[in-house]
């Protein structure tokens, strides 16, 4: 079995799983297209051994899949991995936090694979050290239209806590700023801003080192919410799912400890003291623009590598995308902890449309009245599960949470608006644009269980039969309406003045059309109605649901409005609007032109995102 990044590169290609590009290509927008179209129609994984005016090939999408993302843990299929955690912990589900201590002693077995220290290692094959050290010579892509630069995409960035010395390992974007400075996105709740922040108050540099590449186990755990437990880190987990520890060596100008087997490590170091830079805009995991903020400087002082490295890359935007597995991969493995703490839960799923801090599904055992209330705010306190913005609840024995579209469909026939939603408050993803303020907002409950004598006991509800727009009500500021026979009318508009969206909302509810409906949806004019998904995350990412939420009477009951178009400072909202994540014309065409030139073996898919385009904004 592979260890590292070339061996895994070998294993896909015997799988039939990647093909290699020798066409000469760039990697300003022209990788990302042509990724974008494979992980999107589920394609191979693509070496590019000729980037323009680089001096590494360049490796992406290996694992675009759910199939490659099992593979990269050793594994055949994801559910391996928490079928053997409870099997670790022998799970008796209902022991709560009790059950958990009553198995404390296993959890040796999961720091009993520390990693291995090693003297020499391949990562440090080659050195560049001082002037010698060329960030441009690697391929960083700048990966679409309004992105401040080139970014670093799956960095493994390396610090230990000035103060304990425990190590953490995180995936944080680096933008690069010159051949030897990159940015550090350090957002507020993230292990390395604690680490800079203590770095400062001890008056000292803080050493960092970035990790490129190495065992895709490894790049897999940086991404992972590791609850701080010492001697639990990323390489402890890593350990656990390989069965062996990792090869780690020490820096050559930092005393920092890194993956022996990676592609590259970047030394260096951040002062505290040194003003921050701007960073961004950046296409980020929610499928907008992240807009300019101000970000600490890394200083790579030296650059190790292996002789003939390949430079690994992922690209975020739109779901789903790459990170889509890597969320999945999380949620598959911390369904057992999350269990032990909240034991009548059965399954949960963060469907990509969510961006895996907007939407939880989750289905529970029930036995009590409000035991969904009871389960969605105890997830709302697991970890980064407290970024969730809307948590659905249902029974176990109806549609599964990774049928989002059902889901919601058996959720809505047993939620009374109002009766059966709660708005709460608490800390949002700093990613967030539309909450009320940065990093901080509201949340939704839907509890679509079935109601006990004490929770209401609803009456038997039936939604409205699918209808369009040609038989639905006529509004001059509607742009296009969908009814889909699941309790919910999409409706998308072009917003032109204040509170458009709740008040077209709100007619619309007292219209006969609204008989039968449980959510009304408003969404933007980018936004196609008939494309659920679409629908679902525009209108994710465009609420705080508190602010955005009416509960209304129709002529059958109650229906919750939901206000998913762009908001504008005369309703109070201070802070920039960003754009959906598009690819320009330009390289939508270049790439349509090329693909037979790409000799990827795959008909050519429609650009995702080239014709959703429509008027980009410069911010």
């Amino acid at each position: 079995m592979f260890q590292d990044l070339q061996g895994f590169i070998r294993y896909l290609e015997q799988k039939g799983q990647l093909v290699r590009v020798t066409a000469p290509v760039s990697h300003d927008l022209e990788i990302t297209e042509i990724a974008d179209r494979l992980m999107k129609s589920g394609g191979p994984a693509v070496l590019f051994e000729n980037v323009i005016g680089k001096d590494f090939p360049l490796v992406i999408g290996l694992m675009a899949t759910r199939q490659r993302m099992a593979w990269a843990l050793g594994v055949e299929d994801l559910e391996d991995i928490p079928n053997r955690l409870k099997k670790l912990l022998e799970i008796k589900l209902g022991g709560g936090i009790l059950g958990l201590l009553s198995n404390a002693p296993k959890l040796k077995d999961l720091i009993a694979l520390p990693p291995r220290r090693v003297r020499t290692a391949p990562v440090q094959e080659v050195i560049w050290r001082g002037d010698e050290v060329d960030l441009s010579k690697i391929p960083v892509l700048k990966c679409w239209e309004l992105d401040g630069g080139p970014f670093v995409t799956l960095p493994l960035v390396i610090t230990n806590d000035p103060e304990t010395g425990e190590m953490n390992m995180g995936m944080y974007r680096m933008q690069v700023m010159s051949k030897n400075t990159t940015g550090m996105h350090w957002q507020r709740h993230k292990t390395g801003a604690k680490h800079l922040e203590k770095a400062k108050k001890l008056g000292k540099k803080l050493e960092v080192a970035v990790a490129i590449g190495g065992d895709p186990a490894l790049i897999y755990a940086a991404t992972a919410p590791i609850p701080p437990v010492p001697g639990i880190n990323e390489y402890s987990l890593t350990g656990w799912l390989r069965g062996r520890g990792q090869e780690v060596v020490r820096g050559v100008t930092v005393k920092l400890e890194v993956p022996a087997n990676a592609e590259f490590i970047l030394e260096g170091y951040i002062d505290p003291e040194e003003a921050w830079v701007v960073e961004g805009p950046f296409g980020d995991h929610t499928g907008f623009y992240t807009l300019e903020d101000m970000y600490p400087l890394f200083h790579v002082t030296a650059i190790t590598m292996r002789k003939n490295a390949v430079y690994p890359a992922t690209i975020v935007g739109r779901p789903p995308m790459e990170d889509a597995y890597l969320i999945e991969t999380t949620e598959r493995i911390f369904l057992v902890p999350a269990q032990l703490i909240l034991p009548e839960i059965a399954d949960y799923h963060l469907p990509p449309c969510g961006i895996a801090h907007n939407l939880v599904n989750v289905t529970i055992k029930k036995s009590y009245p409000g035991q969904a209330y009871k389960v969605a705010n105890g997830m709302f306190g697991l970890g980064q599960a407290m970024f969730t913005k809307v948590a659905v609840v249902c029974e176990t024995g109806g549609a599964k949470p990774q049928n989002n579209l059902e889901f919601w469909r058996e959720a809505l026939l047993h939620c009374e608006p109002g009766r059966d939603t709660v708005f709460t408050k608490g800390p949002t993803d700093v990613l967030d644009h539309s909450s009320r303020e940065w990093s901080y907002g509201s949340k939704l409950i839907l509890d679509g269980t079935k109601k006990t004598w004490e929770e209401g006991d609803a009456t038997p509800w039936k939604p409205a039969f699918a209808r369009d727009s040609h038989s639905l009500p006529q509004h001059p500021d509607i742009l296009a309406q969908y009814q889909a026979g699941d309790g919910i009318w999409w409706v998308s508009l072009q917003k032109t003045k204040p509170h458009q969206g709740l008040e077209i909302g709100q007619w619309l509810a007292r219209t006969p059309e609204a008989s039968g409906i449980r959510l009304i949806a408003i969404v933007d004019d980018e936004t196609d109605v008939l494309d659920p998904e679409d629908a679902f995350w525009t209108l994710l990412n465009n609420i705080d649901p508190e602010r955005d939420g009416r509960i209304e009477r129709t002529l059958t009951g109650n229906v919750l409005i939901l206000d998913g178009s762009r908001k504008i400072p005369e309703e109070g909202f201070t802070r920039l609007w960003p754009n959906k994540i598009t690819m320009h014309p330009e390289m939508v065409a270049q790439v349509d032109a090329r693909w037979e030139e790409y000799k990827l073996g795959v008909p050519k898919p429609k650009s995702p995102t080239g014709h959703k385009r429509k008027q980009v904004v410069e911010v």
